[in-house]
Protein backbone atom coordinates (compact mmCIF):
# COMPACT_ATOMS: atom_id res chain seq x y z
CA UNK A 1 0.00 0.00 0.00
CA UNK A 2 2.97 2.35 0.48
CA UNK A 3 3.29 5.34 2.80
CA UNK A 4 0.09 6.50 4.46
CA UNK A 5 -1.00 9.37 6.65
CA UNK A 6 -3.76 9.04 9.23
CA UNK A 7 -6.73 11.41 8.88
CA UNK A 8 -8.91 9.90 11.58
CA UNK A 9 -11.03 6.84 12.26
CA UNK A 10 -14.61 5.66 12.19
CA UNK A 11 -16.68 5.15 15.32
CA UNK A 12 -15.73 1.46 15.00
CA UNK A 13 -12.03 2.56 15.17
CA UNK A 14 -11.31 1.74 11.55
CA UNK A 15 -8.33 3.96 10.61
CA UNK A 16 -8.91 6.27 7.62
CA UNK A 17 -5.57 7.07 5.99
CA UNK A 18 -4.42 9.03 2.96
CA UNK A 19 -2.18 7.15 0.55
CA UNK A 20 0.79 9.52 0.08
CA UNK A 21 1.56 8.19 -3.40
CA UNK A 22 -1.88 9.57 -4.39
CA UNK A 23 -1.60 12.83 -2.46
CA UNK A 24 -0.56 14.71 -5.62
CA UNK A 25 -3.98 13.85 -7.11
CA UNK A 26 -5.24 16.88 -5.20
CA UNK A 27 -8.06 17.22 -2.70
CA UNK A 28 -10.92 19.18 -1.20
CA UNK A 29 -11.80 20.16 2.37
CA UNK A 30 -15.33 21.56 2.52
CA UNK A 31 -17.89 22.44 5.15
CA UNK A 32 -19.85 25.24 6.75
CA UNK A 33 -18.20 27.78 9.04
CA UNK A 34 -17.42 26.35 12.47
CA UNK A 35 -17.55 22.68 11.50
CA UNK A 36 -13.81 21.96 11.84
CA UNK A 37 -12.20 22.69 8.45
CA UNK A 38 -9.28 24.57 10.01
CA UNK A 39 -8.51 21.73 12.42
CA UNK A 40 -8.59 19.24 9.53
CA UNK A 41 -6.24 21.49 7.57
CA UNK A 42 -3.86 21.63 10.54
CA UNK A 43 -3.99 17.85 10.98
CA UNK A 44 -3.24 17.23 7.30
CA UNK A 45 -0.37 19.75 7.31
CA UNK A 46 1.19 17.99 10.31
CA UNK A 47 0.81 14.61 8.65
CA UNK A 48 2.52 15.76 5.47
CA UNK A 49 5.31 17.41 7.45
CA UNK A 50 5.93 14.24 9.48
CA UNK A 51 6.16 12.31 6.21
CA UNK A 52 8.88 14.67 4.96
CA UNK A 53 6.63 16.64 2.59
CA UNK A 54 6.98 20.47 2.62
CA UNK A 55 3.69 22.36 2.91
CA UNK A 56 2.56 25.84 1.85
CA UNK A 57 -0.66 27.27 3.27
CA UNK A 58 -2.39 30.62 3.54
CA UNK A 59 -3.58 31.55 7.04
CA UNK A 60 -6.70 33.60 6.36
CA UNK A 61 -7.98 33.64 9.96
CA UNK A 62 -4.66 34.09 11.74
CA UNK A 63 -4.87 30.90 13.81
CA UNK A 64 -2.60 28.47 11.93
CA UNK A 65 0.60 29.89 13.40
CA UNK A 66 0.06 27.48 16.31
CA UNK A 67 1.61 24.80 14.08
CA UNK A 68 4.99 26.10 15.26
CA UNK A 69 4.48 25.17 18.92
CA UNK A 70 3.43 22.00 20.74
CA UNK A 71 -0.17 21.69 21.88
CA UNK A 72 -1.36 21.32 25.45
CA UNK A 73 -3.46 18.58 27.05
CA UNK A 74 -7.21 19.16 26.86
CA UNK A 75 -10.12 16.96 27.92
CA UNK A 76 -11.73 17.06 24.46
CA UNK A 77 -8.48 16.09 22.77
CA UNK A 78 -7.98 13.23 25.21
CA UNK A 79 -11.54 12.05 24.60
CA UNK A 80 -11.08 12.10 20.81
CA UNK A 81 -7.77 10.19 21.00
CA UNK A 82 -9.46 7.50 23.10
CA UNK A 83 -12.42 7.32 20.71
CA UNK A 84 -10.32 6.66 17.63
CA UNK A 85 -7.48 4.77 19.37
CA UNK A 86 -4.67 6.76 17.75
CA UNK A 87 -1.30 5.14 18.45
CA UNK A 88 1.78 7.19 19.28
CA UNK A 89 -0.06 10.49 19.65
CA UNK A 90 1.94 13.17 21.49
CA UNK A 91 2.01 16.95 21.48
CA UNK A 92 4.77 18.40 19.33
CA UNK A 93 5.78 21.45 17.32
CA UNK A 94 6.38 21.54 13.57
CA UNK A 95 9.19 23.24 11.63
CA UNK A 96 7.50 26.42 10.42
CA UNK A 97 8.43 29.54 8.40
CA UNK A 98 6.19 32.61 8.38
CA UNK A 99 5.58 34.82 5.32
CA UNK A 100 3.62 38.01 4.74
CA UNK A 101 3.11 40.06 1.56
CA UNK A 102 3.39 43.18 3.72
CA UNK A 103 6.41 41.97 5.69
CA UNK A 104 4.78 42.45 9.11
CA UNK A 105 3.82 38.97 10.33
CA UNK A 106 6.49 37.11 8.36
CA UNK A 107 9.29 37.43 5.85
CA UNK A 108 8.31 39.64 2.90
CA UNK A 109 7.09 37.81 -0.18
CA UNK A 110 8.04 39.58 -3.40
CA UNK A 111 7.69 38.98 -7.12
CA UNK A 112 8.85 41.14 -10.01
CA UNK A 113 6.45 42.72 -12.47
CA UNK A 114 8.05 40.63 -15.21
CA UNK A 115 7.52 37.43 -13.21
CA UNK A 116 3.86 38.27 -12.66
CA UNK A 117 3.23 38.90 -16.35
CA UNK A 118 0.45 40.74 -18.20
CA UNK A 119 -2.39 38.22 -17.82
CA UNK A 120 -2.31 38.03 -14.03
CA UNK A 121 -1.67 41.79 -13.75
CA UNK A 122 -4.63 42.51 -16.00
CA UNK A 123 -6.79 40.31 -13.78
CA UNK A 124 -5.44 42.00 -10.66
CA UNK A 125 -6.29 45.46 -12.05
CA UNK A 126 -9.58 44.31 -13.62
CA UNK A 127 -8.63 45.70 -17.03
CA UNK A 128 -10.86 45.51 -20.08
CA UNK A 129 -9.78 43.88 -23.35
CA UNK A 130 -8.32 47.07 -24.86
CA UNK A 131 -6.39 47.96 -21.72
CA UNK A 132 -5.11 44.40 -21.46
CA UNK A 133 -3.83 44.68 -25.03
CA UNK A 134 -1.91 47.84 -24.15
CA UNK A 135 -0.40 46.08 -21.12
CA UNK A 136 0.73 43.18 -23.31
CA UNK A 137 2.27 45.68 -25.74
CA UNK A 138 4.24 47.32 -22.91
CA UNK A 139 5.66 43.95 -21.87
CA UNK A 140 6.65 43.22 -25.46
CA UNK A 141 8.30 46.63 -25.85
CA UNK A 142 10.20 46.07 -22.61
CA UNK A 143 11.40 42.73 -23.98
CA UNK A 144 12.49 44.27 -27.26
CA UNK A 145 14.15 47.23 -25.53
CA UNK A 146 15.87 44.99 -22.97
CA UNK A 147 14.25 46.82 -20.06
CA UNK A 148 13.83 45.10 -16.69
CA UNK A 149 10.41 45.63 -15.12
CA UNK A 150 10.82 44.79 -11.47
CA UNK A 151 8.46 47.01 -9.50
CA UNK A 152 5.48 49.32 -9.96
CA UNK A 153 7.56 52.39 -10.79
CA UNK A 154 9.15 50.44 -13.65
CA UNK A 155 5.71 49.62 -15.06
CA UNK A 156 4.60 53.22 -14.62
CA UNK A 157 7.65 54.49 -16.49
CA UNK A 158 7.18 51.95 -19.27
CA UNK A 159 3.54 52.92 -19.72
CA UNK A 160 4.37 56.64 -19.78
CA UNK A 161 7.17 56.18 -22.30
CA UNK A 162 4.99 54.00 -24.54
CA UNK A 163 2.17 56.54 -24.40
CA UNK A 164 4.46 59.45 -25.28
CA UNK A 165 5.96 57.50 -28.20
CA UNK A 166 2.75 55.78 -29.29
CA UNK A 167 2.87 57.17 -32.84
CA UNK A 168 6.33 55.76 -33.51
CA UNK A 169 5.46 52.44 -31.81
CA UNK A 170 2.04 51.88 -33.41
CA UNK A 171 3.32 50.27 -36.62
CA UNK A 172 5.05 47.46 -34.74
CA UNK A 173 2.95 47.14 -31.56
CA UNK A 174 -0.49 48.40 -32.53
CA UNK A 175 -2.42 51.35 -31.18
CA UNK A 176 -1.36 52.46 -27.70
CA UNK A 177 -4.00 55.01 -26.78
CA UNK A 178 -3.29 57.61 -24.14
CA UNK A 179 -6.77 56.96 -22.69
CA UNK A 180 -5.91 53.29 -22.03
CA UNK A 181 -2.51 54.21 -20.62
CA UNK A 182 -4.19 56.70 -18.30
CA UNK A 183 -6.74 54.12 -17.15
CA UNK A 184 -4.00 51.59 -16.34
CA UNK A 185 -2.02 54.25 -14.47
CA UNK A 186 -5.08 55.02 -12.34
CA UNK A 187 -5.49 51.31 -11.51
CA UNK A 188 -1.84 51.25 -10.48
CA UNK A 189 -2.54 54.11 -8.07
CA UNK A 190 -5.25 51.97 -6.44
CA UNK A 191 -2.81 49.06 -6.11
CA UNK A 192 -0.26 51.33 -4.47
CA UNK A 193 -2.83 52.57 -1.98
CA UNK A 194 -3.59 48.94 -1.09
CA UNK A 195 0.09 48.34 -0.38
CA UNK A 196 0.82 46.23 -3.46
CA UNK A 197 4.10 48.10 -4.06
CA UNK A 198 5.51 46.07 -1.15
CA UNK A 199 4.86 42.87 -3.08
CA UNK A 200 6.44 43.88 -6.39
CA UNK A 201 10.23 44.04 -6.29
CA UNK A 202 13.32 42.15 -5.23
CA UNK A 203 14.62 39.91 -3.77
CA UNK A 204 11.94 37.74 -5.38
CA UNK A 205 10.80 34.59 -3.61
CA UNK A 206 12.76 31.47 -4.57
CA UNK A 207 10.68 28.31 -4.67
CA UNK A 208 13.40 26.21 -3.07
CA UNK A 209 12.80 28.16 0.14
CA UNK A 210 9.23 26.79 0.20
CA UNK A 211 10.43 23.21 -0.30
CA UNK A 212 12.73 22.63 2.64
CA UNK A 213 13.17 19.64 4.91
CA UNK A 214 14.67 20.04 8.39
CA UNK A 215 17.51 18.01 9.91
CA UNK A 216 15.05 15.43 11.25
CA UNK A 217 13.52 14.85 7.83
CA UNK A 218 10.31 16.75 8.54
CA UNK A 219 8.87 18.90 5.79
CA UNK A 220 8.92 22.61 6.64
CA UNK A 221 5.47 24.23 6.78
CA UNK A 222 5.37 27.69 5.16
CA UNK A 223 2.51 29.78 6.57
CA UNK A 224 1.46 32.92 4.69
CA UNK A 225 -0.31 35.44 6.92
CA UNK A 226 -3.29 36.35 4.74
CA UNK A 227 -5.43 38.14 7.31
CA UNK A 228 -4.72 41.54 5.71
CA UNK A 229 -5.41 40.14 2.23
CA UNK A 230 -9.01 39.12 2.85
CA UNK A 231 -10.34 42.66 2.14
CA UNK A 232 -8.32 42.50 -1.10
CA UNK A 233 -9.44 39.20 -2.65
CA UNK A 234 -7.99 39.94 -6.10
CA UNK A 235 -4.50 40.50 -4.67
CA UNK A 236 -4.84 37.33 -2.59
CA UNK A 237 -5.97 35.18 -5.53
CA UNK A 238 -3.45 36.71 -7.94
CA UNK A 239 -0.57 35.99 -5.59
CA UNK A 240 -1.61 32.34 -5.13
CA UNK A 241 -2.07 31.88 -8.87
CA UNK A 242 1.35 33.42 -9.51
CA UNK A 243 2.92 31.05 -7.00
CA UNK A 244 1.16 28.10 -8.62
CA UNK A 245 2.38 29.23 -12.05
CA UNK A 246 5.96 29.50 -10.80
CA UNK A 247 5.78 25.96 -9.43
CA UNK A 248 4.50 24.70 -12.74
CA UNK A 249 7.17 26.58 -14.69
CA UNK A 250 10.19 25.68 -12.60
CA UNK A 251 9.68 22.16 -11.27
CA UNK A 252 10.80 19.22 -13.41
CA UNK A 253 8.56 16.30 -14.27
CA UNK A 254 8.58 13.74 -11.45
CA UNK A 255 6.41 10.85 -12.58
CA UNK A 256 5.14 8.34 -10.01
CA UNK A 257 6.56 8.78 -6.52
CA UNK A 258 5.91 7.52 -3.02
CA UNK A 259 5.01 11.04 -1.84
CA UNK A 260 4.63 14.60 -3.22
CA UNK A 261 7.40 17.19 -3.45
CA UNK A 262 5.09 19.86 -2.06
CA UNK A 263 1.50 20.20 -0.90
CA UNK A 264 -0.27 23.49 -1.51
CA UNK A 265 -3.41 24.50 0.44
CA UNK A 266 -5.79 27.11 -1.07
CA UNK A 267 -7.98 28.38 1.76
CA UNK A 268 -11.09 30.42 0.88
CA UNK A 269 -10.83 28.85 -2.58
CA UNK A 270 -13.97 30.57 -3.88
CA UNK A 271 -11.96 33.82 -3.99
CA UNK A 272 -9.87 32.33 -6.81
CA UNK A 273 -12.90 31.90 -9.04
CA UNK A 274 -15.53 34.47 -8.06
CA UNK A 275 -14.26 37.31 -10.26
CA UNK A 276 -11.79 35.55 -12.53
CA UNK A 277 -12.49 35.70 -16.29
CA UNK A 278 -13.14 32.43 -18.09
CA UNK A 279 -9.76 32.51 -19.84
CA UNK A 280 -8.03 32.55 -16.46
CA UNK A 281 -10.23 29.80 -15.00
CA UNK A 282 -9.39 27.68 -18.04
CA UNK A 283 -5.68 28.19 -17.37
CA UNK A 284 -6.12 27.28 -13.69
CA UNK A 285 -7.91 24.08 -14.69
CA UNK A 286 -5.09 23.24 -17.09
CA UNK A 287 -2.41 23.84 -14.47
CA UNK A 288 -4.25 21.80 -11.80
CA UNK A 289 -4.48 18.95 -14.28
CA UNK A 290 -0.81 19.07 -15.29
CA UNK A 291 1.00 20.07 -12.11
CA UNK A 292 0.47 16.72 -10.39
CA UNK A 293 3.12 15.30 -12.76
CA UNK A 294 5.52 17.78 -11.10
CA UNK A 295 4.83 16.15 -7.73
CA UNK A 296 2.66 18.99 -6.35
CA UNK A 297 -0.62 18.29 -4.56
CA UNK A 298 -3.22 21.08 -4.42
CA UNK A 299 -5.93 21.08 -1.76
CA UNK A 300 -8.82 23.54 -1.96
CA UNK A 301 -10.63 24.61 1.21
CA UNK A 302 -14.08 26.14 0.83
CA UNK A 303 -17.57 26.00 2.30
CA UNK A 304 -19.14 23.96 -0.48
CA UNK A 305 -17.93 21.85 -3.41
CA UNK A 306 -20.16 24.04 -5.59
CA UNK A 307 -17.66 26.88 -5.01
CA UNK A 308 -15.20 25.03 -7.26
CA UNK A 309 -15.69 24.92 -11.07
CA UNK A 310 -16.75 21.45 -12.22
CA UNK A 311 -13.69 20.88 -14.44
CA UNK A 312 -11.42 21.48 -11.42
CA UNK A 313 -13.67 19.70 -8.91
CA UNK A 314 -13.48 16.55 -11.00
CA UNK A 315 -9.71 16.43 -10.49
CA UNK A 316 -9.85 16.51 -6.68
CA UNK A 317 -9.56 12.84 -5.77
CA UNK A 318 -9.20 13.09 -1.97
CA UNK A 319 -12.29 14.52 -0.22
CA UNK A 320 -13.04 15.62 3.34
CA UNK A 321 -16.58 16.94 3.71
CA UNK A 322 -17.63 18.54 7.01
CA UNK A 323 -21.21 19.42 7.85
CA UNK A 324 -23.42 21.55 5.63
CA UNK A 325 -26.71 23.09 6.72
CA UNK A 326 -29.80 22.76 4.52
CA UNK A 327 -32.01 25.67 5.59
CA UNK A 328 -32.88 27.01 2.13
CA UNK A 329 -33.45 25.46 -1.32
CA UNK A 330 -30.00 26.72 -2.33
CA UNK A 331 -28.46 25.02 0.74
CA UNK A 332 -30.31 21.79 -0.06
CA UNK A 333 -28.96 21.83 -3.61
CA UNK A 334 -25.41 22.34 -2.26
CA UNK A 335 -25.87 19.30 0.02
CA UNK A 336 -27.01 17.17 -2.92
CA UNK A 337 -24.02 18.30 -5.00
CA UNK A 338 -21.65 17.47 -2.14
CA UNK A 339 -23.20 14.02 -1.65
CA UNK A 340 -22.94 13.22 -5.35
CA UNK A 341 -19.18 13.83 -5.37
CA UNK A 342 -18.60 10.75 -3.17
CA UNK A 343 -18.47 7.09 -4.02
CA UNK A 344 -21.48 5.68 -2.20
CA UNK A 345 -21.22 3.20 0.63
CA UNK A 346 -24.05 0.67 1.08
CA UNK A 347 -26.09 1.48 4.16
CA UNK A 348 -24.86 5.09 4.44
CA UNK A 349 -27.19 7.89 3.35
CA UNK A 350 -24.53 10.40 2.33
CA UNK A 351 -26.89 13.33 1.72
CA UNK A 352 -28.60 12.96 5.10
CA UNK A 353 -25.32 12.36 6.96
CA UNK A 354 -23.77 15.61 5.69
CA UNK A 355 -26.39 17.59 7.60
CA UNK A 356 -25.93 15.53 10.79
CA UNK A 357 -22.14 15.65 11.19
CA UNK A 358 -20.77 17.10 14.43
CA UNK A 359 -17.83 19.46 14.84
CA UNK A 360 -14.59 17.65 13.98
CA UNK A 361 -16.48 14.94 12.15
CA UNK A 362 -16.48 14.51 8.36
CA UNK A 363 -17.29 12.28 5.44
CA UNK A 364 -13.99 11.12 3.92
CA UNK A 365 -13.10 9.39 0.68
CA UNK A 366 -9.51 9.01 -0.52
CA UNK A 367 -7.80 7.39 -3.50
CA UNK A 368 -6.50 3.87 -3.01
CA UNK A 369 -3.20 2.61 -4.40
CA UNK A 370 -4.78 2.20 -7.86
CA UNK A 371 -6.18 5.73 -7.88
CA UNK A 372 -9.77 4.59 -7.28
CA UNK A 373 -11.89 6.55 -4.75
CA UNK A 374 -12.70 4.53 -1.64
CA UNK A 375 -16.32 4.32 -0.45
CA UNK A 376 -17.21 7.28 1.74
CA UNK A 377 -16.76 6.83 5.50
CA UNK A 378 -18.12 8.84 8.42
CA UNK A 379 -14.88 9.81 10.17
CA UNK A 380 -13.79 11.35 13.45
CA UNK A 381 -10.86 13.63 12.51
CA UNK A 382 -7.65 13.14 14.47
CA UNK A 383 -6.76 16.24 16.55
CA UNK A 384 -3.54 18.15 15.74
CA UNK A 385 -0.48 17.64 17.93
CA UNK A 386 0.38 21.35 17.76
CA UNK A 387 -1.38 24.28 19.38
CA UNK A 388 -4.97 25.02 18.40
CA UNK A 389 -4.79 28.79 18.15
CA UNK A 390 -2.28 31.47 17.15
CA UNK A 391 1.14 32.32 18.51
CA UNK A 392 1.55 35.40 20.62
CA UNK A 393 3.33 38.38 19.05
CA UNK A 394 6.42 37.62 21.12
CA UNK A 395 6.45 33.95 20.09
CA UNK A 396 6.14 34.88 16.42
CA UNK A 397 8.81 37.58 16.69
CA UNK A 398 11.27 35.16 18.30
CA UNK A 399 10.82 32.67 15.46
CA UNK A 400 11.23 35.32 12.79
CA UNK A 401 14.45 36.55 14.36
CA UNK A 402 15.88 33.02 14.46
CA UNK A 403 14.87 32.24 10.90
CA UNK A 404 17.81 31.67 8.52
CA UNK A 405 15.79 33.38 5.76
CA UNK A 406 15.69 36.75 7.52
CA UNK A 407 18.99 37.96 6.04
CA UNK A 408 17.87 36.91 2.56
CA UNK A 409 14.40 38.48 2.33
CA UNK A 410 13.88 41.10 5.01
CA UNK A 411 15.85 43.85 3.21
CA UNK A 412 14.51 45.07 -0.16
CA UNK A 413 16.82 45.58 -3.15
CA UNK A 414 16.35 48.26 -5.84
CA UNK A 415 18.70 47.70 -8.77
CA UNK A 416 18.78 49.51 -12.11
CA UNK A 417 15.70 48.71 -14.18
CA UNK A 418 13.24 50.36 -16.59
CA UNK A 419 12.58 53.36 -14.34
CA UNK A 420 16.25 54.31 -14.07
CA UNK A 421 17.10 53.52 -17.71
CA UNK A 422 14.19 55.50 -19.14
CA UNK A 423 14.95 58.47 -16.87
CA UNK A 424 18.54 58.45 -18.12
CA UNK A 425 17.33 58.39 -21.70
CA UNK A 426 15.04 61.33 -21.07
CA UNK A 427 17.87 63.28 -19.41
CA UNK A 428 20.25 62.51 -22.26
CA UNK A 429 17.64 63.50 -24.85
CA UNK A 430 16.99 66.76 -22.99
CA UNK A 431 20.74 67.54 -22.90
CA UNK A 432 21.09 66.85 -26.61
CA UNK A 433 18.07 69.01 -27.39
CA UNK A 434 19.53 71.82 -25.26
CA UNK A 435 22.90 71.48 -27.00
CA UNK A 436 21.17 71.60 -30.41
CA UNK A 437 19.29 74.74 -29.39
CA UNK A 438 22.50 76.42 -28.22
CA UNK A 439 24.21 75.45 -31.47
CA UNK A 440 21.31 76.88 -33.44
CA UNK A 441 21.58 80.14 -31.50
CA UNK A 442 25.33 80.27 -32.18
CA UNK A 443 24.78 79.65 -35.87
CA UNK A 444 22.11 82.34 -35.95
CA UNK A 445 24.54 84.80 -34.34
CA UNK A 446 27.18 83.94 -36.94
CA UNK A 447 24.72 84.46 -39.77
CA UNK A 448 23.79 87.86 -38.39
CA UNK A 449 27.46 88.90 -38.09
CA UNK A 450 28.37 87.70 -41.62
CA UNK A 451 25.59 88.71 -44.07
CA UNK A 452 27.01 87.18 -47.33
CA UNK A 453 27.05 83.47 -46.49
CA UNK A 454 23.69 83.53 -44.67
CA UNK A 455 21.97 81.00 -46.92
CA UNK A 456 24.92 78.59 -46.83
CA UNK A 457 25.22 78.77 -43.06
CA UNK A 458 21.49 78.39 -42.80
CA UNK A 459 21.79 75.09 -44.61
CA UNK A 460 24.64 74.04 -42.27
CA UNK A 461 22.51 74.97 -39.26
CA UNK A 462 19.60 72.94 -40.57
CA UNK A 463 21.95 70.03 -41.18
CA UNK A 464 23.32 70.21 -37.64
CA UNK A 465 19.81 70.34 -36.15
CA UNK A 466 18.81 67.27 -38.18
CA UNK A 467 21.91 65.43 -36.96
CA UNK A 468 21.14 66.33 -33.34
CA UNK A 469 17.53 65.16 -33.71
CA UNK A 470 18.62 61.82 -35.20
CA UNK A 471 21.13 61.36 -32.38
CA UNK A 472 18.37 61.98 -29.83
CA UNK A 473 16.08 59.43 -31.44
CA UNK A 474 18.87 56.86 -31.44
CA UNK A 475 19.46 57.46 -27.73
CA UNK A 476 15.77 57.04 -26.88
CA UNK A 477 15.21 54.02 -29.12
CA UNK A 478 18.42 52.10 -28.58
CA UNK A 479 18.22 48.34 -27.93
CA UNK A 480 19.81 47.11 -24.73
CA UNK A 481 19.90 43.62 -26.15
CA UNK A 482 18.88 41.12 -23.52
CA UNK A 483 15.39 39.57 -23.56
CA UNK A 484 13.60 39.47 -20.20
CA UNK A 485 13.02 36.16 -18.49
CA UNK A 486 9.42 36.14 -17.38
CA UNK A 487 7.65 33.34 -15.50
CA UNK A 488 3.95 33.64 -16.30
CA UNK A 489 3.13 30.02 -16.87
CA UNK A 490 5.06 30.07 -20.15
CA UNK A 491 2.78 29.33 -23.06
CA UNK A 492 -0.10 28.70 -20.65
CA UNK A 493 -0.30 32.25 -19.33
CA UNK A 494 0.87 33.84 -22.55
CA UNK A 495 4.52 34.46 -21.73
CA UNK A 496 7.78 32.74 -22.40
CA UNK A 497 10.82 31.59 -20.47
Amino acid sequence: MGLTMNIGATAEQQIIALNLSMANRHGLIAGATGTGKTVTLQTLAEGFSSAGVPVFMADVKGDLSGLAIAGSPHPKITERIEQIAVEGYHHRANPTVFWDLYGKQGHPVRATISDMGPLLLANLMDLNETQTGVLYACFRIADDQGLLMLDLKDLRSMLSWAGENSKALSKEYGNISTASVGAIQRRLLVLEQEGAELFFGEPALELKDLMQVDFSGNGVISVLDATALMPKPQLYSTFLLWLLSELFEQLPEQGDSDKPKLVFFFDEAHLLFDSAPKVLIDKIEQVVRLIRSKGVGIYFISQSPSDIPDDILGQLGNRVQHALRAFTPKDQKAVRVAAQTFRAKPGLDTEKTITELGVGEALVSVLDGDGIPTPVERTLICPPASRLGPLTEQERSERLQRSPLASKYDQAIDRESAYEVLNKRIEEAAKQAEAAELEAERQAAERKAAPKPKSKRGRQSDSMLEAAAKSTLRAVGSQLGRQLVRGILGSLFGGRR
